[in-house]
């Protein structure tokens, strides 16, 4: 048998699957399942070639581990080969729970519990299939096991997880603004008193990801119209699930047709075992050929939605400072519902209003700390020279109105 197995990847080149718990996950049913949800999501609509899958982000963050484990070591910190395993399972894990399309899934066909929460039930199943060979893994992940550092370099403000999907998306979207150092801030790595800091050497690096982060999300992950797009994809599920939970039977896989006709909440998931079992079947693909059949459905607004969808008919988008007015809302809303010869009360799902604020750095959450040459250490936001703590935490507020081109 082999020792390992060999990924050819587009970013990173050959990353080295270990044959073991490592290979175990990376062929199990549940990750698989990633190979069919993209990692994008609608913005491929924007950059057409951003075409990658969660899959493909979760093999890439498990090089990024292996690389800063790797760095960590040589630099004297001790980490058992055993914690080193643990910690590469559960950054290949750390999206499993993800539903297609991201989080439009959760604002609509389910609500009060998160992907994360989600991702942890689907890495509780696969450690019983495995007789508890996940243990170890799951307490890093959920920040229980007593080197902290290990946590964070699955979860925090500079995470393998981060710098994989800025350096992917990068790459896929031909956004060369967000292309990353990853190397080199893997290489200024190091920890102390439990705690991940960067070497000073490592800073222009760190300020270059920021940068990019906030280039990368305001470019592609909240252009206008992906924006616009994810809106469309959550109001045709919004109603597709109003009009299957009173009588009306929609075409739909198994899979889609249990969330539309149920309200699954987190209670739901914790007394309906079927319903992680149906969340594990939906992809991508379910919501596509559902939504392709309902362009020929008899209710107009599903079918119009349908329609605009597939054809590529985006909503108008106009984004603004500060809030829209009432006066202006409720004026489209009307020109909508007599141009579709809809009631006025409907045709909410043919716009959306929207706020969404982003900030690049929260000096509030997990900080990035610099280490010096002195052995003092300072927060990225006092030990930059070019971007000053005011910038770092501006938070930026946009305020963003969807509608049906009437």
């Amino acid at each position: 048998m082999n020792d390992s197995k060999i990924i050819n990847d587009p970013v990173f080149g050959f990353i080295k699957i270990p044959h073991g718990l490592l290979l175990q996950i990376v062929q199990h049913p549940l990750m698989q399942r990633l190979t069919h949800i993209k990692q994008l999501g609608m913005a491929s609509v924007v950059y057409p070639a951003a075409q990658h899958t969660r899959f493909q982000h979760s093999i890439g963050s498990l090089h990024l581990m292996s690389e800063a484990i790797t760095s960590l070591s040589q630099k004297g910190i001790f980490i058992f080969d055993s914690e080193a395993e643990a910690v590469e399972a559960a950054i290949l894990m750390h999206d499993i729970g993800h539903g297609p399309f991201s989080h439009v899934l959760e604002n609509t066909l389910i609500h009060g519990i998160s992907h994360e929460e989600i991702s942890l039930l689907m890495m509780e199943q696969i450690n019983r299939e495995l007789n508890g060979a996940l243990n170890l893994a799951l307490m890093i992940f959920k920040d229980e096991y007593n080197k902290r550092f290990l946590h964070q370099l699955i979860s925090s403000q500079l995470d393998m997880d981060r710098l994989d999907y800025l350096r992917r998306d990068s790459f896929f979207t031909g956004v060369h603004e967000g292309n990353i150092g990853s190397a080199r801030i893997i290489k200024m790595l190091d920890v102390v008193d439990d705690k991940l800091v960067v070497n000073s050497k490592g800073i222009y690096s760190i300020e270059n990801y920021l940068t990019s982060r906030r280039l990368m999300y305001w470019q592609v992950y909240l252009h206008k119209t992906v924006v616009a797009f994810e809106k469309m994809l959550v109001n045709i599920l919004l109603r597709a699930k109003y009009l299957s939970q009173n009588g009306v039977r929609l075409f739909a896989t198994p899979a889609l047709r249990f969330f539309l006709e149920n309200d699954v909440d987190q209670t739901f998931f914790n007394e309906h075992p079927e319903a992680l079992k149906y969340y594990e079947l939906l992809d991508d693909n379910d919501i596509w050929c559902s939504v392709k059949i309902w362009m020929e459905h008899e209710d107009k607004i599903l079918s119009t939605l349908a329609q605009s969808i597939i054809h590529r008919h985006i909503f108008r988008v106009e984004v603004n400072d500060a809030p829209f007015d009432d006066e202006k809302i409720n004026t489209i809303a009307s020109s909508i519902a007599n141009a579709l010869g809809i009631p006025q009360e409907d045709a909410h799902y043919m716009m959306s209003v929207n706020t969404i604020q982003k900030d690049m750095y929260d000096v509030n959450d997990d900080r990035i700390s610099i280490l010096y040459k002195d052995g003092t250490i300072k927060d990225i936001a006092e030990s930059s020279d070019i971007l000053n703590i005011n910038l770092l935490s501006k938070k930026i507020r946009k305020y963003y109105l969807c509608y049906h081109r009437f």
